[in-house]
């Protein structure tokens, strides 16, 4: 028996059992409660028109503390964050290492609960958000399944939670196009430069065509040409695809460079110390860099950082 079949019908198992996944991140899979296989989601939630786009909140964030172990000897990873995401948006979260940046993103996407406060995905809890497949989560390492081919890759949600073969088929072609990889449609993993490979994975966080993109440092592992232009695929597949996008980097020039506003953490416990408008015209390039704004913007970031205490 081959690998890839051997694997896909052991997947499918552990699938049958838990329920289909909404992040695929570190070392493989996470399950997550969603439906059965073959069964959608939560279909009252689609049956009441829950997740209409519109131009306020989409994500608002309310005193959110996430305390790890207990609290006498345990972490206080964050504290008493707010803000609010507005549909549409391309905001950035930036920040010290350790200060609950990952953290907060994961508890958006429903990877992991606050131990106070509350987080609301346009009125409804991000279970009831996870259920209706409304986030798409994009970690830092691509974690693709090697004997897949790349377009079987993409189809992969869509496969997990029982979309006709068609429907996935003519999905993951739309996203190879989005992401101008159809020439690589047949190829597999290995064939791939690690840059392609993240293209696939936010691809592949597209598939059922999510509101949200939750990305969790997408671009850190790569050389700096290949985040750039990462970066600037990333600009048009937002601009095309019309999510909200909630970013995670530790680059100044990126965040400026991508958003529209841009959090910035204070040192643990994570607490947004000021929320930063990038008010630099669209669309944006590599030449946006070259703008008096841009560079002051850059300054008033990092200034943020040095007066919030991240050294």
């Amino acid at each position: 028996m081959e690998e890839g079949s051997q694997a896909d019908r052991a997947y499918a198992r552990v699938a049958r059992v838990w329920q289909c996944p909404d992040a695929i991140f570190a070392s493989g899979f996470i399950l997550r409660r969603h439906a059965r296989i073959g069964i959608p989601a939560c279909p009252e939630i689609f049956a009441a028109g829950f997740f209409v786009m519109n131009n306020g909140t989409l994500i608002k964030i309310e005193s959110v503390s996430k305390q790890y172990g207990a609290p006498r000897d345990g972490v206080l990873a964050l504290r008493e964050v707010s803000l609010d995401v507005r549909a549409g948006e391309f905001i950035s979260l930036i920040g010290p290492s350790g200060c609950g940046k990952s953290t907060l993103l994961k508890m958006i996407g429903d990877l992991l609960a606050p131990s106070a406060g509350q987080i609301t995905i346009d009125g409804h809890t991000p279970t009831e958000a996870r259920r209706a497949r409304k986030c798409g989560i994009v970690f830092q390492a691509p974690t693709l399944m090697e004997w897949r081919t790349i377009t079987r890759n993409i189809a992969l949600p869509l496969e997990i939670i029982g979309a006709p073969r068609a429907a996935r088929d003519q999905r993951a072609t739309e996203l190879l196009d989005l992401i101008r990889l159809r020439d690589f449609a047949a190829r597999y993993p290995r064939e791939l430069s690690v840059g392609m490979q993240q293209q696939v994975a936010i691809a592949r966080a597209l598939a059922y065509r999510p509101t949200i993109l939750l990305m969790d440092e997408p671009f850190g592992a790569l050389d700096e040409m290949t985040r750039d232009r990462l970066g600037q695929e990333l600009l048009t597949l937002w601009q095309r695809a019309r999510v909200t996008i909630v970013f995670v980097t530790h680059s100044v020039a990126e965040a400026v460079l991508l958003s529209d506003r841009v959090a910035v953490f204070t040192p643990r416990p994570g607490h947004i110390g000021r929320v930063i408008e990038i008010d630099l015209p669209r669309p944006r390039s590599a030449e946006t860099r070259n703008l008096a704004r841009f560079v002051e913007l850059v300054r008033a970031i990092r200034a943020t950082l040095r007066e919030l205490g991240a050294k």
